[in-house]
């Protein structure tokens, strides 16, 4: 499995777009089987915002899969507990649950893109590497034209280009819709040690969920979600502002959620509007055709209310390696290759269709409850759902991607 050039083009077996999570671990899947891929990014470097995401149970059966569990165990902490507290009624609800028996953490996005990347051969992932168009070749092969001019053509094509993705697009997916919510993240480095509890902290009421979480001894990562006025939308790429605005909308909150955001640089906050795919696209939509295909964002981005968007980005990569390592390991004739590329992507396809319909629909639904304003919304929210709500993340976090 290789690549050539035959005139100006050059020639792949497997080109990934995006060296996010979905696209490195797809790419580390298929280099465990044997199988080279190239990874075009568009950025200079691996792109690490979003600074950090929950990893359920979930998760970690899938970075076992690809061999990094461990590596990745030992650089984050073990969290104890989920504690909720609702700061909407006159007396606040707090409600703990221990997470004894499950093995969560908070994984630093660069600490798992760095692992990602280093176990992968020199000069998988070519940087500054736009795609602009995507067009059909001879023999079924893919044509990709790059914004320095650079065309490649390739025998399948996997799009892991994110929530704008241009592989989708060509695949005739809509783009993701708007929530009507967005989320302020950050990263408070705490030199010398922060001295929290290794818990899940959670904050709801009048309209917001904020929350942080301990990723190792001196990083703590937060968010903060609510529904921008249409001033507040502007603020986007202001992060003095931003850090303005959590500061004065969580003045209610726990001391130690203030001293997180007073802690956090402001290079360390970034803002983005929460998108999500319409959930029955996925039913009639191509989530494969022929032999292209997409994961990750690209495929289901949904709202962070149940912390699955980077852990099923992961799910994504172990199972469409192992669908196109059967597809392409198999031995047989080159003329029925495409055949069994289509075959693997429709059984990819297949296998993610549901999981991903059920965890973009769950998250919405879980976002609307949570900052929904109204009296009798909060009353049963406060009374039931933080029980209800932390075995619901539990329960989709129990899903086994299985092994390459």
């Amino acid at each position: 499995m290789s690549s050539h050039s035959v005139g100006m083009e050059i020639v792949e077996d497997v080109v990934i777009v995006g060296a996010g999570i979905a696209g490195l671990t797809t790419s580390l899947g298929l280099h465990r089987l044997g199988i080279r891929s190239l990874v075009l990014e568009s950025s200079e470097g691996l792109r690490i915002t979003g600074f950090a995401f929950t990893t359920w149970e979930n998760a970690w059966k899938a970075l076992d899969a690809i061999g990094i569990g461990d590596s990745l165990r030992r650089q984050h902490y073990l969290l104890s507990s989920i504690v909720v507290a609702s700061t909407v009624l006159e007396k606040p609800a707090i409600s703990e649950m221990s997470f004894k028996g499950h093995a969560i953490r908070c994984v630093q996005r660069r600490s798992l893109l760095e692992t990602l990347a280093k176990e992968l051969p020199n000069g998988t992932i070519r940087f500054s590497s736009k795609v602009v168009s995507i067009d059909e070749s001879e023999n079924h092969f893919k044509r990709l034209h790059l914004a320095d001019g650079a065309i490649l053509k390739t025998k399948v094509l996997i799009g892991c280009d994110g929530v704008n993705s241009v592989v989708a697009k060509w695949l005739g997916l809509q783009n993701p819709v708007f929530s009507g919510r967005s989320a302020i993240r950050g990263n408070a480095h705490f030199k010398g040690g922060h001295g929290f509890e290794p818990k899940y902290r959670q904050f709801v009421g009048k309209g917001v969920r904020s929350g942080f979480l301990p990723c190792d001894d001196e990083n703590v990562y937060w968010f903060f979600t609510w529904t921008p006025a249409t001033k507040e939308e502007e603020m986007e790429d202001n992060p003095l502002k931003l850090k303005q605005l959590v500061t004065s909308k969580l003045k209610d909150t726990s001391d130690e959620m203030k001293s997180v955001i007073e802690k956090t640089l402001l290079d360390d906050i970034i803002s983005s509007p929460l998108r999500y795919r319409k959930p029955w696209e996925l039913l009639w939509g191509n989530i494969s055709k022929g032999n292209v295909c997409v994961a990750g964002d690209a495929l289901h981005p949904m709202t962070p209310d149940i912390g699955q968007g980077g852990c099923s980005a992961l799910e994504d990569g172990v199972v469409l390696a192992r669908c196109l390592g059967e597809a392409l390991l198999k031995p047989g004739v080159e003329d029925e290759e495409y055949e069994r590329i289509e075959m693997g992507l429709k059984k990819y396809g297949q296998d993610r269709k549901w999981r991903s319909f059920d965890l973009i629909t769950t998250a919405f639904m879980v976002g609307f409850i949570q900052q929904h304003d109204g009296k009798v919304m909060s009353y049963l929210r406060d009374k039931f759902m933080l029980r209800f709500l932390s075995g619901l993340l539990l329960r989709k976090a129990g899903f086994d991607c299985g092994k390459l």
